[in-house]
C-alpha cells in the first residue's frame, strides 16, 4: 500500500499513550508517549561539534562536516546553531516504531525469528533518489507527527511487546545518533540487544565511540563508484568503506546490503569488483545482501530489478569465495536460505521474513559440525 505523507500522519492520530499498533508501511506506524509540539521541538546539545569564530560551529558527526552560522541549520535539517551552541531538534523525538521481525532488516545471522522494536526520527544526512522511507527522511522534525518516548520509555515499550532487540532504522540513525547513544546503553541494561540499519555515512570519532554498545550493524553499500554516490546519493563512497572496516575491526556483527537498481550499479563488472572488495578487506563471512529494486521517490522511471540480475550477482560474489549471499525482495527464493559454506547443508530456510527451518545447533552446522559466524543466542 502506499502512503504519501499527508496520509501517513493521518494514521498516525490519536495515539493513547502505551500502545503500540502495526502498521504496514514504516512511515505510518503508532507510537505511545506525549505528542511533540512542532514549535517546541525538543534539544539537546549535540555531541559531536567545534566551536569556529563569529558563532559558527562545525559538525563533527557526519562526512557532510556542514560548517553552520547561528539560527542556521545542518543538511540533516535536524541539528541546529543556536547562538554557538549546535544542538540536535530529534533526541527521544520518534515519528516512527513498529515491532519487525528481525530478517526485515535485513539480519539474517543475527537471532533468527526473534522481533526488534523499531524506531525513527525525522531526517537524514543523504538524500537518495530511491529512498523507501523518504516522507520521514526527507523532511525536517517540525514537518513530521512525532511523540517524546525517551530511552528508558522505549526499552519498556521493547519488552512490554516481546522484542529481544532494538533497531535504529528506517530514516538514517546517524542523525540522531546521540538518541540511538542513549537507548543502546538503556536497551542493554535491560537485557536487549541493540542493532542499527544504517547508511554508513558517518565519521569515525563518533562511530567509534557507539560501536561498543551494538550487538549488529547494517550497512546499505550503495553502489561502487563515487559517480554512483555523487549523483543519486549526494554523498560520497570512502567514508563508507572506512565505516565498513572500522564496524569489522570492532567485533560489532556486519551484514551488508546493496540494492541493485538496473542500469546503475547491476553491471557484473561492479558486482565482482564490489565482490572482491568485501572479501579482501571485510573476510569472506560477512553476509551480503543483494536486494530487488522497486520504483519509489525520484526513480519511478525505471523498472524492477529483474530476478535473473539478482541470482546472477549471487553467482559472482559466491564465486568470488563470499560464504553467505542472500538474495532480498523476493520472498521463497532459495537465496534467502542459509547453507554451510563447508558442507553445503541447508542450515535456516526462510520465507520472506519468517523462519521456517533452524537446524543450527549451538551455532554450528549439524552436519560438518563447522561454526556459523553470527549472533545466534
Amino acid at each position: 500500500m502506499k502512503l504519501n505523507r499527508r496520509k501517513a500522519m493521518s494514521l498516525c492520530a490519536g495515539v493513547a499513550a502505551g500502545t503500540l499498533i502495526s502498521r504496514p508501511k514504516a512511515s505510518a506506524a503508532q507510537a505511545p508517549g506525549s505528542l511533540v509540539d512542532p514549535d517546541q521541538l525538543p534539544v539537546r546539545e549535540a555531541s559531536w561539534y567545534k566551536k569556529l569564530e563569529h558563532l559558527k560551529v562545525e559538525c563533527g558527526l557526519c562526512p557532510q562536516a556542514c560548517v553552520v552560522a547561528d539560527a542556521e541549520r545542518g543538511t540533516c535539517g535536524v541539528r541546529e546553531n543556536r547562538a554557538g551552541k549546535y544542538v540536535t531538534l530529534v533526541h527521544g523525538s520518534v515519528c516512527s516504531v513498529h515491532v519487525d521481525p528481525i530478517e526485515k532488516k535485513p539480519f539474517f545471522h543475527v537471532l533468527p525469528g526473534e522481533s526488534a522494536l523499531s524506531f525513527a526520527t525525522a531526517g537524514c544526512n543523504v538524500e537518495c533518489k530511491f529512498c523507501q522511507n523518504w516522507e520521514i527522511s526527507q523532511f525536517r522534525p517540525e514537518q513530521v507527527r512525532s511523540w517524546y518516548i525517551p530511552p528508558d520509555e522505549l526499552t519498556r515499550l521493547a519488552k512490554r511487546n516481546g522484542a529481544k532487540l532494538t533497531a535504529a532504522t528506517y530514516s538514517e540513525p546517524t542523525v540522531f545518533w546521540e538518541y540511538v547513544r542513549d537507548a543502546a546503553v538503556a536497551a542493554r541494561k535491560a537485557g536487549l540487544r541493540p542493532v542499527v540499519v544504517s547508511n554508513g555515512y558517518i565519521q569515525a570519532k563518533p562511530l567509534r565511540e557507539v560501536l561498543p554498545l551494538l550487538e549488529a550493524y547494517k550497512v546499505d553499500l550503495k553502489a561502487m563508484t563515487e559517480e554512483f554516490y555523487r549523483r543519486y546519493v549526494r554523498g560520497r563512497l570512502k567514508p563508507v568503506l572506512e565505516t565498513l572496516e572500522i564496524i569489522r575491526s570492532s567485533g560489532t556483527w556486519l551484514e551488508i546490503v546493496v540494492l541493485l537498481i538496473p542500469g546503475l550499479n547491476d553491471s557484473q563488472a561492479e558486482v565482482k569488483r564490489l565482490s572482491k572488495w568485501v572479501k579482501t578487506n571485510l573476510g569472506p563471512e560477512v553476509p551480503l545482501h543483494f536486494t530487488r529494486f522497486h520504483p519509489t521517490y525520484l526513480m519511478k522511471d525505471l523498472p524492477p530489478t529483474p530476478v535473473s540480475t539478482i541470482e546472477r550477482s549471487r553467482d559472482i560474489a559466491l564465486a568470488e569465495g563470499l560464504h553467505f549471499v542472500y538474495a532480498g525482495n523476493l520472498p521463497g527464493h532459495p537465496g534467502e536460505n542459509t547453507f554451510c559454506p563447508s558442507c553445503r547443508e541447508l542450515l535456516i530456510r526462510r520465507v520472506g521474513f519468517t523462519i521456517v527451518e533452524n537446524r543450527l545447533q549451538g551455532g554450528a552446522c549439524p552436519a560438518c559440525k563447522k561454526a556459523i559466524p553470527g549472533v545466534w543466542s
